[in-house]
């Protein structure tokens, strides 16, 4: 990975893809951090209370470890991703900190669902959440496919075609259990289950493209 600088029209300023990602190393880990801050339970319990109240956190607790796996995924997928930029452009960097951002908020969707997981409103705004994490991610896997300059000469199309392919169907996982929140919050829930398979759907075509 080179650190050529990026430039923002006439100002100085300038970045590597390595400053960039030390970045967002310290917004995944403070995001991930945040999200267990929910987990509490009243002060001055009864001894008879605490278990009931333990009992109660489970849902935050789920919802915790769900937006952790999430988060951690994203922070695995984008080291793999910055291994393959050999440049920052203009939109790389836009697309980069759109994610950021809405790693950083992330926090606020998980105790949505924790606190309102059985209605429409906390699911459906948590699966947006989600599929627009991943959809900024595939963009920047566009990004690359579409302006070769930026990537690392090893890098394969194949290889970028099969991540978009990947990502799409992800967002389409996510997007169109939306939907199906309106009509049960709980299936959608279970609908998110379809996106362990999406990688087994897009090896086999890229597989046959090479």
């Amino acid at each position: 990975m080179t650190n050529r600088p990026f430039g923002l029209h006439r100002r100085h300023v300038a970045v590597g893809p390595d400053r960039l990602l030390a970045l967002g190393d310290a917004v995944f880990s403070i995001a991930m951090t945040l999200l267990a801050l929910d987990i509490t339970v009243p002060d001055g319990l009864p001894e008879d209370d605490v278990a009931g109240a333990v009992a109660d956190a489970v849902p935050t607790m789920g919802a915790y470890l769900l937006s952790f796996a999430v988060i951690g995924t994203l922070w695995l997928v984008q080291h793999g991703l910055f291994r393959l930029i050999a440049t920052l452009d203009r939109w790389l960097l836009l697309l980069y900190f759109a994610l950021l951002a809405l790693v950083a908020a992330l926090p606020f969707p998980t105790r949505l669902i924790s606190e309102y997981g059985e209605t429409t409103t906390a699911t459906a705004c948590y699966a947006a959440a989600i599929a627009l994490a991943v959809a900024l991610m595939c963009g920047m896997y566009v990004r690359l496919f579409v302006n070769p300059d930026s990537a690392v000469p090893t890098v394969s199309r194949t290889a970028l075609k099969g991540e978009i392919r990947h990502g799409v169907l992800l967002v389409l996982v996510f997007a169109s259990s939306i939907p199906v929140a309106f009509y049960s919050p709980d299936l959608a829930k279970y609908w998110w289950l379809l996106a362990i398979g999406t990688r087994l759907l897009y090896r086999k075509p890229a597989d046959q493209e090479k």
